[in-house]
């Protein structure tokens, strides 16, 4: 008998735009893309303080995302009764402890630990996002409130993997988890202060995926999706590395090269909507193979310092198209269960980055960082081959 008390108050938040909780959700979006990818700008460092190899340092991406996938496909159903609040601020009191343990770890698995309490609260802040943001503002102004929220990936893309390397250099990779920690309590203050209550619905099931999952094309769509964030994250965990030894060059160039790839990615971003009103499908397919491509290229010309920093830079920029074209796909595709359908990409994509990171880690102990780039390659050279083949998303208008 409370359903209607559910839903004044959803509408009610609606009527009026809530831009601080909007803005609150931006700075979690920043905390968690920043503490997820620091491992990739700190790996050299992480690895000799504890003592292990590069190879199984990166397994602490694979942690976190093998945690945020299992997370988003059960934490709207394991937390259907709960106030989405309660919910969101959970999500930043973990990003904090997840960054003090790993800052403090003696030890691997202490490590790893910590990077499983941030794989819970990724998983579950991207399933939620988009179904929250809906009951911030008004339904004309969701489009204008993702992107508010979408520009802290964009933000933390461009500063954390070249300020984390930077610092990580100058005052230590721990340092710099200390600060990432500290950018958590401001994040959880500011949404203390900003977001409203928002009662749940308690309709969730997973039933609900499994009905999603079954309809045609969304199978293949799930594994071409994770095909493209598989080899992006091979190629992204091991990228200092390359920069090290194959590349050879220093700390400051090779911050400048990170801040040139992270910019590129934030122009991706903006360029990927002038893409997709031309063609989804193409779209879709032409970044992994543009992806694909620099990647073999870095491997015959790497050793170039001004052409590699070139081929990182273009790579940022394909790879800034790839997340938004998946969800222009995702809505499409799916428009009466884009939420559902939205926990399923999210779990494809972190298993995606657990798959790239772990497998680039076994390469890399096999035949080195050049032959991780070209498994990447490889990967999604033969995702652009599928897409092709196999995938045919409706155009916009079609969609009535």
């Amino acid at each position: 008998m409370s359903q209607p008390r559910h839903w004044d108050e959803a509408t009610r938040v609606r009527e009026e735009p809530a831009w601080g909780a909007v803005f609150s959700m931006t700075l979690g979006v920043f905390g968690l893309v920043t503490a997820e990818f620091l491992p990739a700008s700190l790996l050299t460092p992480m690895a000799a303080d504890l003592n292990i190899a590069e190879g199984v340092a990166g397994q602490a991406v694979t942690a976190t995302a093998v945690i945020g996938m299992i997370t988003s496909l059960l934490i709207s159903v394991a937390t259907r009764r709960f106030d989405r609040r309660i919910v969101l601020l959970s999500f930043s009191v973990l990003l904090i402890a997840s960054n003090l343990l790993v800052a403090l770890a003696p030890n691997l698995p202490l490590l790893l630990m910590g990077r499983v309490l941030l794989g819970i609260a990724i998983g579950g802040f991207w399933t939620m996002s988009a179904a929250v943001t809906m009951r911030l503002v008004p339904e004309a102004l969701v489009p204008k409130a993702l992107s508010m929220i979408f520009s802290g990936v964009s933000a933390a893309t461009i500063l954390a993997a070249p300020v984390g390397s930077y610092l990580g250099d100058v005052v230590g990779w721990r340092s710099v988890f200390l600060i990432t920690a500290a950018l958590g309590l401001v994040t959880l203050v500011a949404q203390l202060a900003m977001l409203p209550r928002m009662a749940p619905s308690g309709l969730t099931s997973l039933r609900t995926l499994v009905d999603v999952l079954v309809r045609p094309g969304i199978c293949l769509g799930m594994v071409a999706a994770m095909l493209v964030f598989t080899g992006h994250f091979a190629f992204f965990t091991y990228i200092r590395p390359f920069l090290e030894t194959v590349t050879g060059v220093g700390i400051n160039a090779m911050s400048a090269i990170l801040l040139g790839f992270g910019t590129a990615n934030f122009l991706g971003t903006l360029l990927a909507g002038l893409l997709l009103e031309r063609s989804l499908r193409l779209t879709l397919m032409l970044m992994p193979l543009l992806m694909g491509t620099l990647g073999l290229g870095l491997v015959a010309l790497g050793s170039a310092s001004m052409v590699a920093a070139a081929m990182v830079a273009l790579w940022g920029m394909a790879f800034g198209a790839v997340p938004v074209a998946w969800s222009t796909w995702l809505t499409r595709t799916v428009p009466d269960q884009a939420e559902s359908a939205g926990g399923l990409l999210v779990a494809a994509i972190q298993f995606a980055i657990a798959i790239g990171a772990s497998m680039g880690g076994i390469v890399f102990g096999l035949s080195g960082v050049t032959g991780v780039f070209a498994a990447s390659s490889a990967v999604l050279l033969l995702t652009a081959l599928i897409i092709l083949a196999g995938i045919r998303p409706r155009p916009a208008a079609a969609m009535a």
